[in-house]
């Protein structure tokens, strides 16, 4: 199914199935809603309608020439949920997909979320700033962006082998790892330069200490592309409120590696 998003006509294309209380799941960057295959099914036979959206420059989304920093996608987001007219929905976010659930959060407010749930996400700030001594260098930024502009195939597939850390013992299949470097890749370059470079300057700590609808936060802590000392532990800091869940060796893919604990712990979340 497809949308037309009011700012500029971009045509995004979002999947939805299932009936009962919403769930929207945000795909991290480079990924689109094939990413959720082992939630939306697990959901929709229990009772909920599962809503997943291919980001712009992602899936069978447009890849237009802009509208790749976060209050725009953030804006695509919000578009979704009123071109479907959803109400007391549980946002789910995987990595930058969180970045813009809480950036929503803080634009559009909470009338049509009633939860929300951060895994492996990028929050609350990358950046290294002088009152954010616990961020990463932009020189850090500046070598993954050369490395992209030089060979992204290459980048794509050594930052794949330490996706799911099965260093740490998780059994992933080569189809799946290469499924997962496939979706990736066939997201637009352009995206993938853009979101990379907003994701990491977006400072989240107001929006992620503003929210005040339940939420829930799930990381591992052999998290490669989301360090946990970095992302996780830290918004769970600034979010005392919320639940917290931390994966003993589970990286970035959660959502495939720790797929049945997830769903536990989202489906607890949900009911309670």
């Amino acid at each position: 199914m497809f949308f037309t998003t009011p700012t500029d006509g971009t045509r995004l294309a979002y999947e939805d199935y299932g009936t009962g209380p919403a769930i929207v799941f945000v795909a991290g960057a480079m990924l689109n809603t094939d990413m959720w295959e082992y939630q939306i099914p697990f959901f929709a036979e229990r009772g909920y309608r599962c809503i997943a959206l291919d980001r712009r420059g992602h899936g069978r989304s447009d890849r237009p020439r802009g509208g790749y920093d976060l209050d725009t996608t953030v804006a695509d987001l919000a578009a979704l949920l009123e071109h479907l007219d959803l109400t007391e929905v549980t946002l789910v976010g995987h990595s930058t997909g969180g970045v813009e659930a809480a950036r929503y959060l803080a634009r559009h407010g909470e009338s049509r979320v009633a939860r929300v749930a951060f895994v492996s996400a990028m929050l609350p700030f990358l950046e290294f700033t002088d009152d954010n001594p616990g961020g990463a260098p932009v020189a850090v930024l500046e070598d993954m962006l050369r490395r992209i502009r030089a060979d992204r195939p290459k980048w794509l597939a050594r930052q794949s082998q330490l996706y799911f850390a099965e260093q740490w013992g998780n059994e992933v299949s080569p189809e799946q790892s290469d499924l997962t470097y496939r979706q990736c890749l066939s997201t637009a370059p352009w995206a993938t330069l853009k979101i990379q470079e907003a994701v990491f300057h977006a400072d989240s700590r107001e929006a992620v200490r503003a929210i005040t609808i339940p939420a829930l936060i799930v990381h591992g802590d052999a998290d490669f592309s989301a360090p946990i000392d970095m992302t996780g532990r830290r918004t769970a800091e600034l979010m005392p409120s919320a639940t917290y869940r931390e994966y003993p060796a589970g990286g970035h893919g959660l959502y495939v590696t720790h797929a049945e604990q997830l769903n536990a712990d989202l489906l607890e979340f949900i009911k309670a």
